[in-house]
């Protein structure tokens, strides 16, 4: 060897009673925690018997669960081995090699189209890609192939090979191009039924160690890799993942493996399998001495996997690494054997061929059970398909199912057209929430899949940090109110941070000497008056899968409350605002699968089209990024189509509070805190200004609005393109979060009042207004924050949708008359401006 690769230390065996204690907790059904799982993994003769027969009693429940009972699947597939280049250096691994040993540095799209039309005259209908991590990251040689063919990245070539086969040979690709990004998971999601990626093991030693067998690969870091594992539960995509046995990891570090994956699938709902392989050691490799793995240990770890993963995830071992032992593994709970394919190779073990069908079929009688064939998605994702495939895949994943999704033996496999359906988009379901909800209020209180869409409520409850405020000392008090009068912007600064969180907190004679430092400064930068825009808001769809836990406006397609608009509707409603003497209309919806990728830029066109001079001030950085993916350009051509259909300005929401440990508790699903500034820095440079907004009150902490406020001033230090801010108290009534007891009830009238004169404050030089929102502020809420810092009491909106689902009580519309009399409550006067805060001629509304 050329290095000594790290081995497994030794390790005691657990005692007799600890191992009786394990399988009658297994046996019984308890779930089992890290200690227990190590212990079994132990097993051996008798014990491990108990412990086979325990899991294959969990498959059963499995497979009962699913609809499948005593149905072991398949999948018939080729291999697709895109580039064997790669930017890491695993020393097990034979599949990845270096250019010169190549005669080209990736396959050409005909060559994959050559295999996947065989597959195709073969009955294959998954097209599995594997392919090394971001070669041309290490690879010249790899970065020039791809520009020679004006591809700007790996991934950007999967994405159009994928879309190549769904149109020229019908098969499903499952995609298998190593550590993603949100990202990236986003851009491929729509041209793959699946994906994969193995965790592989959390042990991080084997990744760090000098002689470890991921020693030198960026990629194999076990953090990156769990990351991966949640992004891809976040944008919910049906995944496969998995862990090595007989790498070097022990017994502890491989139970811990199987607890991480068991965690994110009960969280996110998106993991469809797991695979348990064996190391089996190659020549001319690192390990090429390593012993392999037993088969005993194996199969122990494919019982202990099974008993832990929840039901609707399958456990799968490749049946071409286990020599004679397909019996026994059948035993240890497999319900699948993976993907075999009649036309290609095993490429990562190509000196192990797969098995015939015929004989899987024949060891899967043995044990009293059928083999079926499924498709690259799992049946449950099948029927679910609105909510987890993108709907230009719907043809060609039904094209070759079964009713119970299975894969259809008799379908034809043929290419079909990846685009959005024919047809229209036409106005559906409860088109008149908008108003309706004000007489009639919701149907119900939570969506009709409150139970799975948030993910495991339990779980989340434990990632709620908790934090007390901090101890206020008089001296971080008076020198945070000194900035105040004097330095405003510089609470932001880091060596305040102990000032600007006295400030945050304070309450009493502090907070009234904040709040009047705050109308002061007000009053220098903006004057006295309190503006307003005369607005219409419009939801263009409320059907939305994204999981944010904060939000009740989202509904399932199929739930009473849902709704969807034509964009003749989106149009018609413009001029009736127009009608009304409105300037703006602000246009945000949900993330609708099945929203055409036009739809956007359309009724952008539609508005400027009826109402040349109405602006429009509209999409949430979530749904530009969401949009722009599935679209497969980058944020910034969307913008720019945008913009040029006549997009006058974005409103900064999505941001929530842009922390990622508080985001990940909010939401299961929205768009990482660098990829909110990301898109919101990008329309600034492109001249598209936007609001910035802030929601408190839920799981956050004052350490985190400052962190914040801190970002926003980042952003507005290099674009200059923040128009106001806007805080964003959490109504929390019919809030999911609320309802699942891990929010608290909103924040106090203290935090509202602290929040935007603090706001006022620290932003000065940077967002000149602060705007205050009367829907979830009520009247003398928003008049005292009015009289301490803010100038702005946002619009009269007409329709508001979003606010009143969750449970707002203060209305969905206000006249001209009723914004003055409240500014008159604060005791100033009022005026109309633009959505730029230009002045505005005077609209009056009855």
């Amino acid at each position: 060897m050329a290095e000594s690769v790290s081995i497994t230390p030794p390790e005691p065996k657990p005692s007799p009673s600890a191992m009786r204690r394990a399988l009658r907790r297994a046996a019984d059904g308890v779930a089992l925690d890290v200690t227990e799982s190590a212990v079994l993994l132990h097993a051996r003769g008798e014990d491990l018997d108990q412990l086979l027969a325990a899991a294959s009693r969990v498959r059963d429940a499995h497979l009962a669960d699913q609809g499948r009972s005593g149905v072991v699947s398949y999948s018939s597939s080729v291999f697709i081995p895109l580039t064997r280049l790669c930017r890491d250096r695993c020393h097990y691994c034979t599949f990845v090699t270096v250019p010169g040993k190549l005669h080209s540095m990736y396959l050409e799209r005909d060559e994959v189209l050559e295999i996947a039309r065989a597959g195709a005259a073969a009955g294959c209908k998954e097209a599995l890609f594997t392919l090394g991590d971001r070669p041309e990251d290490r690879w010249p040689q790899a970065r020039e192939w791809l520009d020679a063919r004006g591809y700007d990245s790996t991934v950007d070539y999967v994405r159009s090979c994928a879309i190549a086969v769904l149109e020229e040979t019908g098969l499903l690709p499952h995609l298998n191009p190593g550590v993603l990004s949100w990202e990236e998971l986003h851009r491929l999601r729509p041209v793959a039924a699946s994906m994969g990626m193995m965790l592989e093991t959390t042990a991080e030693r084997l990744w760090s160690e000098k002689g470890g067998p991921h020693y030198g690969s960026p990629d194999k870091e076990p953090a990156v890799r769990l990351r991966v594992l949640d992004d891809a539960g976040r944008v919910g995509v049906p995944f496969t993942t998995g862990i090595l046995v007989g790498i070097g990891e022990n017994r502890t570090e491989r139970a811990e493996s199987l607890h991480a994956i068991r965690t994110r699938a009960r969280q996110y709902r998106n993991i469809q399998e797991i695979i348990v392989q064996n190391f089996r050691a190659k020549p001319d490799t690192a390990m090429r001495q390593a012993p392999d793995a037993d088969i005993e240990d194996l199969a122990a770890t494919v019982a202990v996997g099974r008993l832990l993963m929840p039901p609707g995830v399958s456990v799968q071992a490749p049946p071409n690494l286990v020599g004679d032992e397909h019996a026994l593994l059948l035993r240890a709970g497999i319900d699948d054997w993976g993907g075999v394919s009649p036309v290609t190779p095993d490429h990562v073990n190509p000196e192990r061929p797969w098995p015939a069908v015929e004989s899987l079929a024949e060891w899967t009688r043995e044990a009293g059970y059928d083999l079926r064939e499924r498709l690259a998605v799992y049946p449950k994702y099948v029927a679910a398909s609105e909510k987890w495939l993108d709907v230009r895949l719907h043809p060609h994943v039904h094209g070759l199912a079964t009713p119970d999704g299975m894969a259809d033996q008799d379908a034809p496999i043929v290419g079909r057209q990846w685009q959005e359906p024919d047809g229209g988009l036409e106005t559906v379901g409860r088109a008149d929430l908008n108003s309706s909800i004000d007489t009639d209020g919701r149907t119900s209180d939570r969506r009709g899949d409150f139970d799975s869409v948030y993910g495991d409520w339990d779980i989340l409850k434990t990632q709620v940090s908790g934090s007390s405020a901090p101890e206020r000392l008089d001296a971080d008090v008076r020198a945070g109110l000194a900035l105040a009068a004097d330095y405003p912007g510089a609470l932001l600064e880091p060596i305040h941070t102990d000032a600007a969180m006295a400030l945050l907190t304070a309450d009493g004679e502090a907070l009234e000497t904040m709040a009047r430092l705050a109308d002061e400064l007000r009053a220098d930068v903006v004057g006295d008056d309190i503006t307003y825009v005369v607005n219409r808001n419009i939801n263009f769809s409320n059907v939305c899968y994204v999981g944010c836990r904060f939000c009740a406006f989202a509904q399932r397609e199929r739930d009473a409350d849902a709704f969807r608009l034509s964009v003749d509707e989106v149009a018609a409603r413009a001029v009736e605002a127009s009608q009304a003497g409105a300037t703006e209309v602000c246009m945000q919806g949900g993330i609708d699968p099945k929203l055409p990728v036009s739809y956007y830029a359309d009724i952008v066109r539609a508005i400027k089209a009826a109402v040349p001079d109405m602006h429009v001030h509209a999409f949430s950085p979530m749904e530009i990024v969401s949009a722009a993916s599935k679209a497969g350009v980058a944020v910034e051509e969307w913008l720019t189509e945008l913009r040029d259909a006549g997009l006058g300005s974005i409103p900064g929401t999505a941001a929530e509070i842009l922390d990622d440990d508080v985001r990940w508790v909010l939401t299961k699903g929205k768009l990482p805190a660098q990829t909110w500034i990301d898109v919101v820095s990008t329309a600034h440079r492109l001249g598209v200004p936007s609001s910035s907004t802030m929601m408190y009150g839920h799981v956050d902490h004052p350490e985190h609005w400052l962190g914040h406020l801190r970002v926003l001033a980042r952003i507005a230090d290099d674009t200059r393109g923040f128009t106001e801010f806007v805080g964003l108290p959490f109504v929390h009534h019919n809030a999911p979060i609320y309802l699942a007891g891990v929010a608290r009830p909103g924040p106090t009238m203290r935090d509202n009042r602290a929040i935007h004169a603090f706001a006022r404050l620290a932003l000065n030089g940077r967002i000149d207004n602060v705007q205050c929102s009367w829907v979830k502020l009520g009247d003398e809420g928003t008049a005292q924050v009015l009289r301490g810092g803010a100038n702005d009491i946002g619009g009269t909106l007409m329709e508001e949708t979003i606010s009143r689902m969750a449970g707002s009580e203060h209305g969905s519309s206000r006249t001209t008359a009723e914004l003055d009399h409240l500014a008159a409550l604060a005791g100033r006067p009022s005026r109309q401006r633009t959505t730029t805060y230009a002045h505005q001629r005077l609209a009056v509304m009855s």
